[in-house]
């Protein structure tokens, strides 16, 4: 079966509408409705439109029909950055409606996500006291904004995630985010989570192996090899490409957001619209699970 970006836009729609089901808020209902409005924002994040002013423009050539009623910019913006709780409800009630959502292998690891450059500009963000230094071993250079950690399957699903400040310990913030959301563990007897060398920590082991999970991750060279190690180097190159994904295919560095909660919705949106392609990919019978190719134009 052959699909496009109409045809995910379409599934997406409905899904979200029948989760949503019948407005129950008094008042007099939105001309855009929620499901209309992450519908609309999952379209921008797969055909790669970073301008919101834009994007609204291009709307009506780009989807023909297929929404009566277009905010302006800010109203745009603001319905998106309220409909944050409800990004990430979506994204997780895609991710469990796939097979892949009961994979017993996880996939751990964070990458930077940059929210200035200029000295000035950084003095004055909304985001100071939240985002801070960190530093980049991928590109070899210091960035400041927040630290997008990452818990996927193998074929880039995403489980759980969080925004932090790149000084906080990988290995805190996973354990906060698995306490967070403790059913992910438990619901997943010998789950088996890869990471790389920034979570080598005896803590961590106890924290996993308490929770019935074990955590496959290189040894530093100066230490004996850890059982399976060996078959650590392929796998992990997966994350990688996951991240990849969302930095090549959807932009994730150039989200734009200059508040906490507008960085996060705009991650959100991202993770959202990947979950989305992994969702329709996974129901039509795709042989590429995590392509993007036949929604981004």
């Amino acid at each position: 079966m052959t699909t496009d970006l109409n045809t995910l836009l379409t599934s997406l729609y409905v899904r979200i509408d029948d989760y949503l089901g019948p407005r129950s808020r008094v008042g007099r209902p939105p001309r855009l409705t929620d499901a209309e409005l992450l519908t609309l924002a999952v379209a921008q994040a797969l055909l790669g439109v970073h301008s919101e002013a834009r994007w609204l423009r291009q709307v009506p050539a780009a989807l023909p029909g297929a929404f009566p009623y277009l905010p302006e910019q800010s109203g745009y913006n603001k319905r998106l950055r309220g409909a944050l709780p409800l990004l990430k409800r979506l994204i997780r009630v895609l991710a469990t409606d796939t097979d892949l959502w009961a994979d017993p292998v996880w996939l751990v690891d964070s990458t930077p996500v940059e929210c200035a450059r200029s000295r000035p500009t950084v003095r004055r963000s909304e985001l100071a006291g939240v985002a801070g230094y960190g530093y980049c071993a991928s590109h070899s250079r210091w960035f400041w904004g927040l630290r997008l950690h990452l818990v996927c399957t193998p074929a880039g699903l995403p489980v759980t995630w969080a925004l932090a400040d790149p000084k906080i310990d990988e290995r805190q913030v996973l354990m906060c985010v698995l306490d967070y959301d403790g059913d992910l563990i438990t619901e997943r007897p010998g789950l088996l989570v890869l990471a790389d060398k920034g979570y080598i920590s005896a803590e961590l082991d106890d924290y996993l192996h308490a929770r019935g999970a074990d955590l496959l991750r290189p040894s530093y060279r100066n230490r004996p090899p850890r059982p399976g190690q060996h078959l650590l180097k392929p796998v992990r190159q997966l994350v990688e490409s996951v991240f990849d994904t969302l930095k090549g295919q959807l932009d994730l560095e150039l989200h734009g957001g200059r508040t906490l909660t507008g960085v996060t919705a705009r991650i959100a949106q991202r993770l959202l619209a990947l979950t989305a392609a992994i969702w329709h990919n996974r129901a039509t019978g795709q042989p590429v699970t995590r392509s993007l190719i036949a929604y981004d134009h």
